[in-house]
């Protein structure tokens, strides 16, 4: 969420950072912003005006009182403005309601590094690592390998729970968990985070603090009768984890690694490629969550994409990072990386990971603070977050850049003392 008073005092500056965004509507949603506040404030100065004045004639009362003389038309006023202000107070608290939830369709202004761009066409490369040439011999892509080898089950998925539903078999699921283990392995015990387990449900307080909610409300699976949805990603409850809660200047930065599986509907995603693990609603993840000082934000954005990066290059995947444009920066997001992996079957860079800072707008939203020493006043952190990494498109990217000409698969050295076994066949 954007800080009131940063509009307030400079809404020109916020509505042009607001419109390199490209969101739809978003200057009538500043427009609306603007008004609500000036409104809340015209309100709050007549009830401070009301309160002075029923501060006065009270004194003016007992003054009457204490000296026996006739104090009704005073007492009548009074009344007259305690019912005013009942009044006011009651007109606050619905604007008060009216902003925040005004405040909360607001995107998050882009960094000054972000380049201009209306779409993922505009994005830039920041570099490319791995061999990307064509094989030698006839490829096939990942549905036919996973059928051949038995790896995956899109059929019997869609017949139990419908279409984007994988179910992994045999060597698959074994594979599917070494990934998951050798993930939260690396960043656990190399990078530095602190694992966490976390439920795969959460409330709606917790959508909106991490600022799923409201606008991605439609992407969301929600348990009928409940207020309760399934995550969309680990993010959301390993965020929450201190959501109102004020840090200790020396516990930062905070660092968190969490699987999940992950449920997103994808209402928009009709007309995309969704053959296979290319766009399903269950995947799984292993995410990446920082919880940093305000002035170290941008190099924990910088080295949190490196451990993403870590594990792309310990798999012997190609891989390219790339800077997303003001157009296709997220809502909450003010900086953000994809990492996207080869896939040479399919022809494709494939996102598996996006690596964001979010400064204080989730902060903000949460109630997420710290204190530098035990006089100052608390302060937002600033939050940071990526996928290290999802898988089921780097199941994509392995089988496909590790196939043999006879129709096995290569498992990266790092997986073996996972698997048990060295290949596919």
């Amino acid at each position: 969420m954007l800080d009131i008073k940063l509009i307030r005092e400079n809404p020109d500056a916020v509505r042009a950072g607001l419109e390199r965004k490209r969101e739809l509507g978003v200057a009538d949603k500043l427009t609306k912003v603007v008004e609500l506040d000036a409104y809340r404030r015209g309100i709050i100065q007549k009830v401070e005006t009301m309160k002075a004045r029923r501060n006065a004639v009270s004194d003016e009362i007992g003054t009457l009182k204490r000296t026996k003389q006739n104090a009704t038309a005073q007492m009548d006023e009074m009344r007259m403005v305690s019912d005013e202000v009942k009044v006011l107070d009651e007109q606050l608290r619905v604007i008060d309601t009216d902003l925040d939830n005004a405040l909360q369709w607001l995107p998050n202004i882009p960094h000054e590094s972000v380049p201009m761009g209306a779409s993922a066409a505009d994005n830039v490369v920041v570099h490319l690592r791995g061999d990307t040439t064509a094989k030698d011999f006839p490829l096939k892509d990942h549905l036919e390998l996973g059928k051949t080898l038995g790896l995956f089950d899109f059929e019997r998925g869609a017949k139990i729970a419908g279409s984007g539903f994988p179910v992994y078999t045999g060597k698959g699921a074994t594979l599917e968990r070494a990934l998951i283990n050798f993930f939260i392995d690396t960043h656990s015990t190399k990078h530095g985070y602190t694992e966490i387990f976390p439920p795969f449900v959460v409330n709606e307080a917790s959508l909106r603090g991490t600022a799923q909610l409201p606008k991605s409300r439609e992407d969301m699976y929600k348990c009928e009768d409940e207020d309760l949805y399934l995550i969309p990603t680990a993010e959301v409850p390993v965020t929450n984890l201190h959501r109102d809660e004020v840090l200790k200047v020396e516990q930062l930065p905070i660092k968190y690694t969490a699987y999940s599986a992950c449920f997103r509907r994808e209402a928009g995603s009709y007309g995309k490629d969704t053959k296979g693990f290319l766009r399903v609603h269950e995947f799984n993840k292993v995410e990446l969550v920082k919880f940093t000082l305000p002035e170290n934000s941008w190099e924990e954005h910088e080295s949190l994409t490196h451990d993403a990066e870590t594990i792309l290059e310990l798999l012997g995947i190609p891989y390219r990072r790339l800077l997303l444009c003001t157009g296709d920066t997220s809502f909450a997001s003010a900086k953000t990386y994809d990492l996207e992996a080869w896939a040479p079957a399919e022809q494709k860079w494939l996102e598996v990971s996006s690596c964001s800072n979010f400064v204080d707008f989730q902060a903000r939203r949460a109630n997420i603070r710290f204190k530098r020493d035990a006089k100052s006043k608390p302060e937002l952190v600033h939050t940071v977050n990526g996928s290290g990494l999802a898988t089921s498109r780097v199941m994509v990217a392995l089988l496909e850049n590790n196939q043999t000409p006879e129709g096995t698969v290569i498992v990266p050295s790092v997986l073996h003392k996972y698997t048990g076994w060295t290949v596919i066949s």
